[in-house]
């Protein structure tokens, strides 16, 4: 199925649609619903192994065909009204704010170029993750991580084993670093919208993200003196840049000060407005932050010279193929997360009661583990949500007497976030990037063996020391 089958099936729910709620009943929806998003984390996993040029030149219609694979049933079963109001909600609830924001992210943290000639030694790699790792929860993971990727990998183009740096830049920049602030990763701002307040969480899990980030730091240093010692003399340097060091583009930081801005603005504006889009409610400030971004992305483009962004390599492809694979989740998750919120009257409803203890009261470590797995492969801020519910939704109630609950989602759903590639965005725009540079990146399968290898028992001692 080609991308204008799809764009005009897409076009047709819209339109029947308009009249029809957008919330999907996932109490009426069989397990055999998530078979489009099996097939669609299969796709991104095995097709790069088994079909590399297939999957290259067609991965976003082999997106929109399992995105249909969801929709065309749904519509035949339910109607064209409920399958556009799926579709609806989808798109501008959940899916067109987050390119956007991807967007701004990366447009103005590829318009700041870090010159110098950086040598990618221990030292230096793992001083640049911790000073990412710091920066994730003031400016988001996805900024933090479009800011720092990209002189991280030209400080190691010299060097020949530099997979592991990308991966442990994914681990600490890219998710465990943005767990402190609402700003530092979607799931935590869906906390703050809700009633969490701003400082909660550095207040509740600042021991597990030092742990993490700490023992993350520790390690890499380790493996990456081991290569480094072992690749002894390194050859000359392909890319020197003898200026020295400083910032090309650094007006930069302004565009990125303003996305800053506009989320924190759209959490605390209530102006009380709010629009219908197809059944779908859209609140004035959503809109008012999704404006601002697409003008900071087009004055970010305008003010940034353009061999400012030659020196950064800078690139729309990373971006696209986010975009375009992120449709097909977004819209073949649609049963799972509602057959999820279903709760007891859901096809998963033993999630609810394997949560839940004999009496009555949610295990935090249960909760750590299932928000956490399935923000691995689901997107984390929605999943985030189902759990904060399914905890009883009250934040007055989550911040005090189930203060542990609620720190076991927000870690889970952050920390697990970098389990695999999909989990985070930011993990599969880094992902792009080091692979636009070259860099032979490990399969949706190998970097899950790091993942798993790693990640895993560091989360399994967490769960003895604070989510018992």
């Amino acid at each position: 199925m080609n991308a204008r089958r799809f764009a005009a099936l897409a076009a047709m729910l819209l339109v029947s649609g308009s009249a029809a709620a957008a919330e999907v009943d996932g109490a009426a929806l069989a397990a055999w619903w998530g078979v489009p998003f099996a097939g669609m984390l299969l796709s991104i996993a095995l097709m790069p192994l088994l079909a590399p040029k297939v999957w290259h030149h067609h991965y976003g219609k082999i997106a929109a065909g399992w995105a249909l694979a969801f929709m065309v049933p749904y519509a035949l079963a339910f109607g064209a009204g409920a399958a556009g109001g799926a579709l609806v909600h989808a798109l501008v609830a959940e899916y067109l704010p987050f390119i956007i924001l991807l967007t701004a992210l990366f447009t103005a943290a590829g318009g700041i170029y870090i010159r110098g000639n950086l040598h990618g030694s221990p030292v230096l790699n793992t001083g640049l993750m911790a000073i990412g790792a710091v920066l994730a929860s003031l400016m988001g993971t996805t900024g933090a991580s479009m800011l720092l990727i990209r002189p991280l990998i030209r400080a190691n183009d010299n060097r020949k084993h530099v997979v592991h740096v990308v991966v442990f830049f994914i681990f600490i920049v890219s998710n465990a670093g943005g767990s402190l602030t609402p700003l530092g990763d979607p799931p935590l701002f869906l906390g703050f919208l809700k009633g969490v307040d701003f400082f909660w969480t550095v207040q509740h899990i600042f021991p597990e993200t030092l742990f993490l980030v700490g023992t993350l730091l520790a390690l890499f240093f380790a493996i990456d003196s081991y290569w480094y010692r072992k690749e002894g003399v390194l050859p000359q340097d392909p890319t020197p840049d003898t200026r020295k060091f400083g910032i090309d583009g650094g007006i930069n930081f302004l565009p990125l000060l303003a996305v800053v801005a506009l989320v924190l603005m759209s959490g605390t504006w209530k102006p009380g407005i709010v629009f219908d889009v197809f059944g779908t409610p859209v609140e004035l400030q959503q809109l008012a932050r999704d404006a601002g971004l697409i003008v900071v992305t087009l004055v970010s483009l305008a003010i940034t010279p353009k061999r400012v962004r030659d020196d950064n390599e800078f690139s729309w492809a990373p971006m696209q193929e986010v975009a375009k694979l992120f449709i097909g989740i977004f819209l073949t998750m649609i049963p799972v997360l509602a057959m999820l919120k279903a709760g007891e009257a859901g096809a998963f409803a033993a999630v609810t009661r394997a949560v839940t203890g004999a009496d009555g009261q949610p295990l935090p470590w249960a909760y750590f583990w299932f928000s956490g797995l399935l923000s691995s492969f689901l997107d984390n801020a929605p999943t985030y949500l189902v759990f904060f519910n399914l905890a009883g939704g009250d934040p007055q109630v989550l911040m005090t007497t189930l203060a542990s609950t609620l720190a076991a989602v927000s870690a889970g759903s952050v920390f697990m976030g970098a389990n695999t590639y999909i989990g985070n965005a930011p993990n599969f725009m880094v992902k792009a990037i080091a692979e636009d540079r070259g860099i032979r990146m490990p399969s949706f399968f190998g970097y899950m063996a790091w993942s798993c290898g790693i990640l895993i028992p560091l989360f399994v001692v967490m769960t003895f020391v604070w989510f018992r």
